[in-house]
């Protein structure tokens, strides 16, 4: 059977008004519970894992997540991608990014992220095309990220209304168009109010502050930009701003404490009871916050 590209499905996505969610594998048995969600509602989604997620938590390695993904695969339903390979990571140390979306590449990830948000403009243009030219020429579409999504740091955040009314780290739309130019990726990731969970020891367990989304500023980078976009650190932001944000270009969504926390919250009782944890908070994260219930005929139409 013939299925769509994870670049067309993407595309799909965004001429559709829908999103496809983009759900992060910290610890291993969380695949299983993600996919058999994605079948049961008939909804598409990918599995992604971070490079925090093999340092900092129980992912082990991307092959690790490539080699259970293949034990529960549907195509019809899910694909895998690499999430954040930083350039810079969140403790300011260099990485050697090209080797990891390297590798990735090879293991047979349908779509890979480079993130050089923490460069100045100019670098991570550079960067991105170095890795856009890589993948590009193995087929595999390329994510990026201009502006900063705070929350991984080390540390506690500024206060949010005031990080929010400033306008602090959001993507210039500007920028954004120059940035798309010359590198040439496929799908971009903003900051439009958006923060990420928390991963520090101290407050990884934490209720993750109640983030808003500035639409009119994402319609200015989506008019700019002219292609996909998305939005990391999805979980606790007010339906209603998702919704909106689908209508004005973003077409990815990525989704982790949302169904991190209740593993974590569940494993003491054993892996059973904590992958019964996150299928139902898929089937609310699917049916309820995102309304992707019956996305794949809508995306995946040869399934």
């Amino acid at each position: 059977m013939s299925y769509a590209s994870t670049k067309q499905l993407v595309q799909r996505a965004c001429q559709a008004g829908t999103v496809i969610p983009a759900f992060n594998i910290p610890y291993l048995p969380m695949v299983e519970p993600v996919v058999k969600a994605l079948k049961d509602c008939n909804s598409f989604g990918m599995l992604v894992v971070a490079r925090l997620e093999w340092v900092k938590f129980e992912s082990k390695s991307l092959e690790a997540v490539r080699d259970e993904y293949e034990k529960f695969k549907l195509p019809g339903h899910t694909r895998l991608h690499l999430d954040h390979v930083p350039v810079i990571d969140e403790d300011d140390l260099r990485v050697d990014y090209v080797g990891d979306i390297s590798r990735a590449i090879n293991a047979g990830y349908e779509s890979v992220m480079v993130d050089g948000s923490r460069l100045p403009l100019a670098e991570n243009i550079a960067c991105t095309k170095e890795i856009v030219d890589m993948a590009h020429a193995a087929g595999i579409p390329v994510e990026a990220e201009l502006g900063a999504v705070m929350g991984h740091e080390e540390g506690p955040l500024p206060p949010y209304e005031e990080l929010f009314a400033s306008g602090k780290g959001f993507t210039d739309p500007g920028e954004a168009k120059r940035f798309v130019e010359e590198t040439g990726v496929d799908w971009l990731s903003v900051a439009i109010g958006n923060i990420h969970g928390a991963i520090s020891a101290a407050a990884k367990g934490k209720q993750k502050v109640a983030a808003r989304l500035n639409i009119e500023h994402l319609d200015r980078i989506h008019k700019t930009t002219g292609i996909p976009l998305v939005l990391h650190g999805g979980t606790g932001i007010r339906k209603e701003y998702i919704i909106d944000s689908i209508k004005h270009g973003i077409a990815k969504i990525n989704v982790a404490t949302a169904i991190r926390q209740p593993y974590e919250q569940t494993i003491g009782q054993g892996i059973p009871a904590a992958q019964a944890a996150v299928y139902a908070a898929m089937l609310t994260v699917i049916r309820e916050d995102l309304e992707t219930q019956d996305s794949a005929n809508i995306l995946n139409p040869e399934n």
